[in-house]
Order: structure tokens, then C-alpha cells, then sequence
């Protein structure tokens, strides 16, 4: 198959979204089929690849990270695509690629599907405060009624999410296909190295929490669990590992609890290196995110046998599913750092859950959810030939 991707977001913005692209594209090259991703130029000298094609962009009021692609600019990148034939458009993000990937499937009659990688429902009013928040919840649910209409084909990357789909009255066809994990991109690191890079002592105990900085993370919370674990573990560190809009708010909280001796922020860290070391410095992974559609970071911390204590929500209801290699945390931070004191006190346990982690992220394999999605575009082919 030649499939057309389009996406408002991709490297070397970092997010689940870019991620999720990345591995996806690179399985389906694997299995012998043809891709082309449009996606937004960023201005940060981006390597050339044949097969992704930049547009520029401006900058988002509320999310200076992001680009919104220009209009011009994406029409005439799209009419550079019309003289070559694509089977199938997947789009990835609900904005103007929604609608240009609509447009453009529609004008040769092929089918397009979409993958809904994102719960604005509870996601909008972090970024347009003005707004009241029901007013949000309404617009989030009508305008994804709206858009999964215009689609021959859905892709949720969990089953809550495909519930709550099905409640706002979504009808359209659909498949639950999580991203995959590329497992050899998590099979080694170098904790140690790491921990001398960033001068925390061998025997000091770690959280670890890696992903955007954003609002609707919900890394708040992990600093209030923290300022109440430190009554228990004088010396702990949380590592904090990505960047976003909420950063500066963070750090300002760290300060009026008192815990800048007990976290670190580091940054976006380098993907085949850094970051699985990053994750293996941790004594366990930490999540305390509520809108997750999937939480793919909790796959990899596994899949480096880090076990995880998190708050099932959402996307994450799946992976955690059966506490396999991870506990679930109750929605309080007083609760989450006992479970998080107790684990840290017993050291064969979190041995054990390391295994198991390893073990439960398997399932969770790139080219086996490629596979599926392969199968989706199949069905979604057949439908339209009928």
C-alpha cells in the first residue's frame, strides 16, 4: 500500500503524537509498504527526508512549542502529491490536517482514517482559560462528533477511549490499535552514567516521570505526593524529563513546597541513549496523568523493567490492567507516596515487578500493532470497494 499521513505535530516537537507516527511509519516501511508524511517545518534545520515533507508554520498562541501550518503552504505541498497515487490518507491530529487530509482523500476517492491521539475533553482548558469549563467539554465532544463523521475509518489507541467515544454518539468505524513499543529502542541503558552525569549518588532513591510538561499531566500532583513521601525519604529525587508550557509553574510550586534539593529538571533528553538511562536511574516510574489516551511512557519505563506506580485514567486503565510489572495508585497524593514509601522499603518486590514489566511490555511490540493497523487499512479498503 501507499499510504499519505498528515500531522500538525512531529519531531522534533516530542510528544506520544510524534512518537506514535514515528514507529508507526517505520514498521509499515518494514512490512514493504510506501509512506509519505506531511508535517510542520519548525525552523530548527531539520534533516531532509525524501519521505516527510515539511511546511512552515506560525507559532500557537497558547502552546508556543507547536506550529500551526500555513494554509498556502500546505495547498501547495498537497498539489505537489496530486500527480502520485495513494491507496489510503491517515491523519493523525485534528486540525488542519483533519481537514486538508479530508479534502485531499476526497478529491481521488480513497478512504481516509484518523487516529484520535488526544482527550481534549479534558485537555482545552489549560490552553483557552478564558473559556468556562463546560463550554469547553461542549465544543470538545461536538466538534469530535463532527470530525469522526467525515472519516471512513477510526483508530483509538485504547479502549477508554473508545468508550467515550461511543458516548458521545461516534458511530464511525473503529479499531482499539495502541501504538507499539519498538522494544529494541528499550532493551539497555546506562543508569549509573547517567546518575553521575547529573551528580545523584548511587544509593540515593529515584522517581522518575518522563513527558511533556504540560498542564494536563498532572505533575502537580507528583509534587505534593513528593512533599509528603520526604517526611518518610529525607533524600529523595524526583527526575522531571521533558519540557512544556507548565514548567515555569512547576518549578515555582518546587520552591513554595520546599523541594529543590528534591527535583530535577532535565530537559528533552536524546532518545536512543539518554532517555533509557534516564528511565533506569529511577527506582520506579511515577504518572500521575488523567487524560492519557494511551501513556506510552509507562511502556517504556516496563520494557526497562522500571516498575510503575501511576494513576489508572483513561488510556492507562489498559496498561495497567492486572498490575502486571506496576501498581495501581489511588487518586491522592497522600496514598500514592505510601504506596511509593512501601515499594521503595522493599527491594525484592520491585526486583520482581521489574520482570514482570519487562515480560507485560512484549505484548505491546511495534511491528505487531503495525500488523493490526495494516489489517484495519485492509477492512477499510474492502468497505470502500463494495
Amino acid at each position: 500500500m501507499n499510504i499519505l499521513m498528515l500531522s500538525d505535530v512531529y519531531f522534533p516537537r516530542v510528544n506520544g503524537v510524534s512518537t506514535s507516527i514515528m514507529t508507526l511509519k517505520r514498521e509499515l516501511l518494514s512490512l514493504g509498504h510506501q509512506v509519505t508524511l506531511v508535517a510542520p517545518a519548525y525552523g530548527q534545520q531539520e534533516a531532509a527526508e525524501a519521505d516527510i515533507l515539511r511546511v512552515s508554520g506560525r507559532s500557537v498562541l497558547f502552546d508556543p512549542e507547536d506550529r500551526l501550518m500555513k494554509s498556502v503552504a500546505l495547498r501547495e505541498v498537497t498539489t505537489q502529491l496530486a500527480h502520485r497515487h495513494f491507496d489510503l490518507v491517515h491523519i493523525h491530529t485534528p486540525f488542519i490536517a483533519h481537514y486538508t487530509g479530508i479534502a485531499f482523500a476526497r478529491a481521488r476517492h480513497i478512504p481516509c482514517v484518523e487516529t484520535y491521539h488526544t482527550f481534549f475533553e479534558e485537555y482545552l482548558y489549560h490552553y483557552i482559560p478564558l473559556l468556562p469549563k463546560p463550554l469547553l467539554r461542549y465544543m470538545a465532544r461536538y466538534f469530535s462528533r463532527q470530525q469522526c463523521a467525515s472519516l471512513d475509518g477510526l483508530i483509538l489507541p485504547s479502549s477508554a477511549m473508545d468508550q467515550t467515544l461511543h458516548r458521545y454518539g461516534v458511530r464511525t468505524t473503529g479499531r482499539v490499535i495502541p501504538t507499539g513499543i519498538e522494544l529494541s529502542d528499550f532493551d539497555h541503558c546506562d543508569a549509573r552514567d547517567f546518575r553521575r552525569q547529573h551528580g545523584i549518588a548511587e544509593n540515593r532513591p529515584v522517581l522518575v516521570y518522563v513527558g511533556r510538561v504540560a498542564f494536563e499531566k498532572n505533575i502537580d500532583f507528583l509534587l505534593l505526593m513528593l512533599s509528603q513521601l520526604r517526611h518518610n525519604v529525607p533524600d529523595i529525587l524526583l527526575i522531571i524529563a521533558g519540557e512544556g508550557p507548565a514548567e515555569k509553574r512547576l518549578r515555582r510550586m518546587t520552591q513554595a513546597l520546599n523541594l529543590v534539593d528534591n527535583v530535577l529538571f532535565v530537559g528533552y533528553l536524546e532518545r536512543s541513549s539518554e532517555l533509557p538511562a534516564c528511565y533506569c536511574a529511577g527506582d520506579l516510574f511515577v504518572f500521575a496523568s488523567r487524560t492519557e489516551t494511551q501513556g506510552l511512557v509507562l511502556l517504556e519505563a516496563m520494557a526497562l523493567g522500571v516498575p510503575v506506580v501511576a494513576i489508572a485514567a483513561m488510556g492507562t486503565c489498559d496498561i495497567l490492567a492486572g498490575e502486571r510489572g506496576c501498581r495501581i495508585a489511588q487518586n491522592d497524593p497522600v496514598a500514592f507516596a505510601d504506596m511509593v514509601h512501601g515499594l521503595l522499603q522493599d527491594e525484592p518486590l520491585r526486583t520482581r515487578l521489574g520482570e514482570e514489566a519487562k515480560l507485560h511490555a512484549l505484548a505491546w511490540s511495534a511491528p505487531q500493532m503495525a500488523k493490526q493497523m495494516v489489517a484495519f487499512y485492509q477492512q477499510i479498503l474492502g468497505d470502500a470497494a463494495q
